[in-house]
């Protein structure tokens, strides 16, 4: 596989623009956002207000989430704002008051922003984020932080997964063409442990190694697979040749010819062939006899075409001999696995309000949805892990910590700034995330598990969360009584 080195030295990437050369627009939300500000406006009610991003459940039927999108979720938030075009098209598409449009044209988010740091490992119903600010900020946030966490989440632990089931050899991000955003894509995958990227853009902007093979079509351009084989070895120090254009154990034995001689008279040396289609454990097999008979063992072998984390567990359980893998589809677009009963394609984050402060002060209320499996977790939460792994426990902010266990949630924003340090170098993230998914108890990284990891909540949060539903059903039986009296009127 060619090889593009980087300079060793990491540093934060630029941010990719967008077309109209900002990171964020005040119309980056749902219709409804805005509507909900204009009710909140007019009814005079915006105090402040906590909300929580998280998942029900955890992707592809396994048991964790590995955090990513968080600097994208934070650079959104920070530069959040409406244009005076922006303030006019709203204008032209719905009947809002001057004065609730005077006031979008100075907003800007002034809360706070708790998180999980990128490279975490987080497990269903643990708030990544906890937002608190007064209510049109908090809210107007909601779809802008779904869409940055979502998607990186999603990538970066489908791409956890593939790595995991790789076995340690290395897998490189062939997703480009089929991603759902690119950058994003080859970003949370790098963080998930893919070794490189396809894509040039992304690896000169987060700093990656670039690697790249052959095309089917430059073994085609060629009057023979000889004299194609020949064009590379002959124009690269180092090379990677594609075998199965036409017969795969044809062309490794001219391959051998070939790279024989390019080293003979050039130096060049053949580094790794690729398998992208037919029957990879035997073709591998039998490449492999091939190079060791021909003295050539420290070529690599690798394989690519339509692979997943189960594809790759099952070549490796069936003796493919296989040292890497090209992985395209099953990352651009987070796939899930048909065959093995697996969705994929969406995280399914939550942003759940869950504490409100009159705007006149007071200790606040909890707030909650009430709807059977997916009722909500009222109040302002923390998430502390045991040592050893054993445990989480979602608890009160208010609560005493437990001995020895780790705070999950950090401050990153205050006041509507990136607290300084919350956005670490990618290198850095990287190495959180794979210190993390070391340490997670190999029985939830499989593939297919049968324990959900233990996590546990606070004997407060869940009488808080009773008395809230408590007085949620009464007041809704107030209500169903008054309508009653109302209709025997």
């Amino acid at each position: 596989m060619t090889e593009i080195r980087e300079p060793a030295e990491q540093r934060r990437p630029h941010i990719r623009r967008a077309p109209n050369n900002r990171t964020s627009s005040g119309l980056f939300t749902d219709m409804y956002h805005p509507d909900a500000a204009y009710v909140s406006w007019v009814a005079g009610r915006n105090g402040l207000t906590t909300f929580d991003l998280y998942t029900r459940t955890a992707p592809f039927g396994g048991a964790y989430l590995l955090v990513a999108g968080l600097e994208a979720a934070l650079e959104f938030v920070q530069s959040f704002g409406y244009t005076e075009d922006e303030l006019t098209f709203l204008a032209r598409i719905r009947d809002y008051d001057p004065a609730f449009l005077d006031e979008l044209a100075t907003l800007r988010f002034t809360g706070e922003v708790h998180a999980m740091p990128e490279g975490s490992i987080a497990f269903p119903n643990e708030p990544l984020l906890r937002v608190t600010a007064p209510f049109r900020e908090a809210l107007l946030m909601e779809a802008g932080l779904l869409q940055a966490i979502n998607l990186a989440t999603l990538v970066a632990t489908k791409a956890a997964r593939i790595v995991w089931a790789a076995q340690h050899r290395r897998v490189s991000e062939f997703a480009f063409r089929r991603a759902q955003n690119p950058l994003v894509v080859a970003r949370s995958s790098y963080i998930g442990g893919c070794s490189s990227t396809s894509l040039l853009a992304a690896a000169f902007d987060y700093r990656l190694q670039a690697t790249g093979t052959i095309p089917h079509a430059l073994v085609q351009l060629f009057p023979t697979e000889e004299d194609a084989f020949t064009a590379v070895a002959e124009s690269f120090n180092r090379y990677t040749l594609l075998l199965d254009t036409y017969d795969p154990r044809r062309a490794i034995l001219t391959a051998i010819e070939v790279a024989k001689r390019a080293q003979d008279r050039l130096g060049h040396t053949l580094a790794a062939v690729r398998l992208d289609s037919g029957d990879l454990v035997a073709d591998s097999r039998y490449v492999r006899e091939q190079l060791a008979a021909a003295g050539m063992s420290q070529t690599r072998i690798l394989a690519s075409g339509d692979l997943d984390e189960f594809s790759i567990a099952d070549l490796l359980a069936a003796g493919a001999e296989i040292d890497a893998f090209g992985v395209g589809t099953a990352l651009g677009i987070a796939a899930g696995n048909s065959e093995h009963g697996v969705s994929g394609g969406s995280l399914g984050g939550v942003y759940k309000e869950v504490w409100y402060v009159e705007e006149e002060g007071g200790e606040g209320r909890p707030t909650l949805k009430v709807a059977a499996e997916k009722t909500t977790w009222p109040g302002r939460k923390e998430v502390y892990r045991s040592p050893t792994w054993t445990e989480d426990v979602i608890q009160l902010e208010n609560e005493p910590a437990p001995t020895g266990y780790t705070r999950l949630l950090r401050p990153v924003m205050r006041q509507g700034r990136i607290v300084p340090g919350s956005l670490p170098p990618l290198s850095e993230v990287w190495e959180l995330a794979q210190a993390n998914l070391h340490a997670l108890p190999a029985q939830y990284q499989s593939l297919t598990i049968t324990d959900q990891y233990p996590v546990r909540f606070s004997d407060a949060l869940q009488q808080l969360r009773a008395e809230a539903a408590h007085t949620n059903g009464h007041q809704k039986h107030n209500h169903d009584v008054g309508d009653g009296a109302k209709s025997a009127e």
